[in-house]
C-alpha cells in the first residue's frame, strides 16, 4: 500500500468510520465532471443540514481523488450514495434523487437504528428541568414557570416539549397571542408532536372558555333549569377559565348525560380538549375518561 493509500485509509477511518459509531454517515461518491452529481449535491447538503440534529453526517468522496476508497465500495457509476452505521453499509440511497425521497428513506432508517442526535442528547440533558417547569406550572406558579421555560427555550428553541410548556405557561398568564407566536417558531415537523398539540389545545380552549363575571348567577340558572345546556356550557367555560377543572368536567359530563348530541356534541368536544390540555396520561384525565365511558356506553 502506497503512502497516499495509507493516508486515504486513515482519513476514511477518521472522517467516516469513527463518526459512524454514533451517527448515520451519508457517503456521496461524486466527481467534478459528473453533471448529475452536481445536481444532487445541493440536495444532499440541505438534507444533511436539516438532519444534523438527528445524528446524520454527510461525507463527500471524490472518486478521482480517492480511487481506492471508491473501489472498496465497488462504485461503478456516480452519483452513488450510501448510508453507513457503525462501519457497516446499511442502505443504498442512490435511488433517492429528490429531497422528499431522501428524507423518506432517512426517516425509515433512523427509526430502526439506535442513533441519538444532538437534539435528542440536549433533550435528555434538560429533561429534569422540563419536569421542574411542568411541576411549577401545575402548582400554579406561572411567573416561575415562565422563567424556567424561557431559559430552556434559549437552550433548546426547537424542542417541542420545551416550547409546548412555554406556550401553556403563556396561556396560564393570559398571553394567548404570545403562546401562538412561541409555537410558530418551531420547525414544521415539530408541529405534529404531542406537546405542541397539547399546547394548541390549551390555546383553543382558553379562547373558547372566557372568564365569567357572575358564576353564581349561572349556577342559579342551571339549578332552576338543569336542561338549560347553553347556561351550563357557559358555566363550564367560566369554571375552566377560573382553573376549576373538576367543576368544568362535572358540568360538561352532565350535558353529555342529558343530551350527548346537544350543539353537535359541543360538550364532548370541549371535554376532550380539556383532557388533552391536562395530559392524556394524567390520572385525573383517566378518571374523567372512565366517567365519560360510563355515560356513553350505558
Amino acid at each position: 500500500m502506497s503512502a497516499a493509500d495509507r493516508e486515504a485509509v486513515e482519513a476514511f477511518r477518521r472522517d467516516v468510520v469513527e463518526p459512524s459509531m454514533t451517527s448515520l454517515v451519508i457517503l456521496d461518491f461524486w466527481a467534478e465532471w459528473c453533471g448529475p452529481c452536481k445536481a444532487l449535491g445541493p440536495i444532499l447538503d440541505k438534507v444533511a443540514a436539516d438532519y444534523a440534529d438527528k445524528g446524520v453526517v454527510l461525507v463527500k468522496i471524490n472518486v478521482d481523488e480517492q480511487k481506492m476508497i471508491a473501489s472498496q465500495f465497488r462504485v461503478q457509476s456516480i452519483p452513488t450514495v450510501y448510508a453507513l452505521f457503525q462501519g457497516q453499509l446499511v442502505a443504498d440511497l442512490t435511488p433517492a434523487r429528490t429531497e422528499g425521497q431522501l428524507k423518506q428513506m432517512l426517516d425509515q432508517i433512523l427509526r430502526q437504528l439506535p442513533i441519538q442526535g444532538a437534539a435528542a442528547k440536549m433533550h435528555e440533558d434538560i429533561a429534569p428541568l422540563i419536569a421542574m417547569g411542568e411541576e411549577v406550572l401545575e402548582a400554579g406558579d406561572i411567573e416561575r414557570a415562565l422563567s424556567i421555560f424561557g431559559q430552556l427555550a434559549e437552550m433548546a428553541p426547537e424542542d417541542a416539549e420545551v416550547m409546548g410548556g412555554m406556550a401553556r405557561a403563556l396561556v396560564q398568564a393570559g398571553e394567548l397571542d404570545e403562546a401562538e407566536a412561541a409555537l410558530a417558531t418551531l420547525p414544521a415537523d415539530k408541529m405534529k408532536e404531542a406537546p405542541v398539540a397539547r399546547a394548541q389545545a390549551a390555546i383553543a380552549l382558553a379562547r373558547e372558555a372566557q372568564p365569567v363575571d357572575d358564576l353564581g348567577g349561572l349556577r342559579a340558572q342551571v339549578a332552576a333549569n338543569p336542561d338549560d345546556h347553553e347556561a351550563r356550557f357557559e358555566l363550564a367555560g367560566g369554571l375552566m377559565a377560573g382553573g376549576d377543572r373538576d367543576g368544568a368536567a362535572d358540568n360538561l359530563l352532565e350535558i353529555i348525560a342529558r343530551d350527548r348530541e346537544w350543539n353537535e356534541g359541543a360538550a364532548r368536544q370541549r371535554l376532550l380538549k380539556l383532557f388533552e390540555v391536562v395530559g392524556l396520561e394524567d390520572q385525573w384525565v383517566r378518571d374523567q375518561r372512565r366517567r365519560l365511558s360510563a355515560i356513553l356506553f350505558t
